[in-house]
């Protein structure tokens, strides 16, 4: 039941950090293009890659904690499905060279930001 209750607890900091994220990138950058989900994604990908790294790695991060940050914080932080509608939506508007760009840059830049995040967490950790 702790571990239920903790990826809730988690699943609610990362909805909240993806909402709130959401609002900063359209407030600096505008809505034609989804720069709110974009950022999420590759800053999701490169923290879960990290975190998962170190707890695999070392005992820094205990068994409870990896699954509040994972399932938890993580799961709620990422938009892979708000991603997907978006993708789409601008294919379906006929948008198709801002779905290929949405598309590529947030496959790619999530990518090269899991691949950092890894070896971010093995210059931590030593390993």
């Amino acid at each position: 039941m702790i571990r239920f209750l903790l990826i809730c607890l988690g699943g609610a900091i990362g909805t909240g950090a993806r909402y709130l994220t959401a609002l900063w990138a359209a407030a600096a950058f505008g809505t034609a293009f989804p720069f709110g989900t974009l950022i999420v994604n590759v800053v999701g990908s490169f923290l879960l890659a990290m975190i998962v790294q170190i707890s695999s790695a070392t005992e820094m991060i205990s068994a409870d904690v990896r699954l509040m940050l994972t399932t938890g914080i993580m799961g709620g932080f990422t938009t892979y499905s708000t991603f997907n509608y978006e993708t789409t939506n601008y294919f379906r508007e006929g948008a198709w060279l801002l779905g290929i760009a949405n598309a590529g840059v947030t496959i790619f830049g999530c990518l090269a930001a899991g691949i950092a995040g890894l070896a971010f967490a093995r210059l931590i950790v030593g390993r």
